[in-house]
């Protein structure tokens, strides 16, 4: 648990621990983790609130749980994880993404490798974007031939999957 949190806060995300438990247990259970802020004694209303508030405030928010008490919160949340070898069965079907395996480094691991996507994508629309518009402007020349743009069409295609395929080579964050 300690690397995954490490892992998220190295990514420059804030953790917030959402718990039923006694408000002294889950303080103390935060300060362990070094967690940036704990709620205990929280029923599955009082997480939906906070994941309400918190996506009117500040934006989009993730939700990890394991319980049907945070089912209505997964539901909530831009992206819930469902902790799948201890969770119950209702939070996984609520949930984006089920962690089978109960193991909190896949966390990280999705938003490494989701980020690392985002951004092949990213290069893959500007480049395709770049040689559509270069062949645009030839063929409002008179300089392209269609051969030429069948060409270029199927190589920049060609190039993006090439590219695209980098994601295969992504590391686990260890």
């Amino acid at each position: 648990t300690r690397q995954a949190i490490d892992a998220l806060h190295h990514m420059g995300l804030s953790l917030t621990m959402l718990s039923g438990d006694r408000e002294h247990t889950v303080q103390n259970v935060a300060a362990a983790l070094h967690l940036d802020d704990a709620h205990g004694e929280q029923l599955p209303e009082d997480k939906l609130a906070f994941i309400d508030d918190f996506q009117k405030n500040h934006g989009a928010i993730a939700m990890i749980g394991d319980g049907i008490n945070d089912a209505p919160a997964l539901a909530q949340a831009n992206i819930g994880f469902a902790m799948g070898g201890i969770g119950s069965d209702t939070a996984i079907e609520t949930a984006d993404v089920a962690i089978m395996d109960d193991d909190l480094m896949k966390v990280p691991n999705f938003f490494h490798i989701a980020n690392r996507t985002l951004n092949i994508i990213r290069q893959n629309i500007a480049f395709a974007i770049v040689v559509k518009l270069f062949f645009f402007f030839l063929a409002l020349f008179g300089l392209a031939e269609m051969w030429m743009a069948v060409i270029a069409d199927v190589g920049t295609t060609f190039l993006v999957v090439l590219n695209a395929l980098r994601l295969l080579k992504i590391k686990e964050i260890q």
